[in-house]
């Protein structure tokens, strides 16, 4: 596998219902939002965005102090459009991230809002991936 390749690989459990599972052993099951538990893979989305940039923030910021509530909020609205196909609009991740008192909370916090900035414009590579608007490509295995 190349350095830059990343892949997950998913099977069907039921209509809808799927298990999602990388290359390292984990696993996560994602369905259509009915009446389970599962993710939607609209969630999934939103989820990737926010603990993308919440890994980036949290490098950052951990180093000056490490935080007493760290936590976001990522919504949207989904949007169904019969022209130009679904999507989801409005896009915001919303931090609630607070640091101890004193002057390593200080520098934390005087930290916190680059931190963020640097994430949205240039290192998280799923909310760069979204913005730029890369395109997806599908295909069908012929040989099954």
């Amino acid at each position: 596998m190349s350095d830059t390749l990343r892949q997950v690989q998913f099977e069907r459990l039921a209509n809808s219902s799927y298990e999602v599972r990388n290359a390292r052993g984990g696993s996560i099951r994602v369905g259509s939002g009915g009446a389970d538990t599962d993710f939607t893979p609209v969630e999934l989305l939103l989820a990737a965005i926010g603990t993308c940039s919440a890994i980036d923030v949290d490098i950052v910021v951990s180093r000056r102090a490490e935080p007493t509530e760290f936590r976001a909020e990522v919504r949207g609205d989904k949007v169904r459009d019969a022209e130009e196909g679904n999507r989801m609009e409005n896009l915001t991740v919303e931090f609630t991230i607070r640091f101890p008192e004193g002057e390593d909370g200080d520098k934390a916090r005087e930290a916190l809002p680059r931190a963020v900035k640097m994430s949205h414009d240039r290192l998280c590579t799923v909310s760069r991936t979204v913005e730029l608007g890369t395109p997806v490509t599908t295909t069908v295995d012929e040989t099954a």
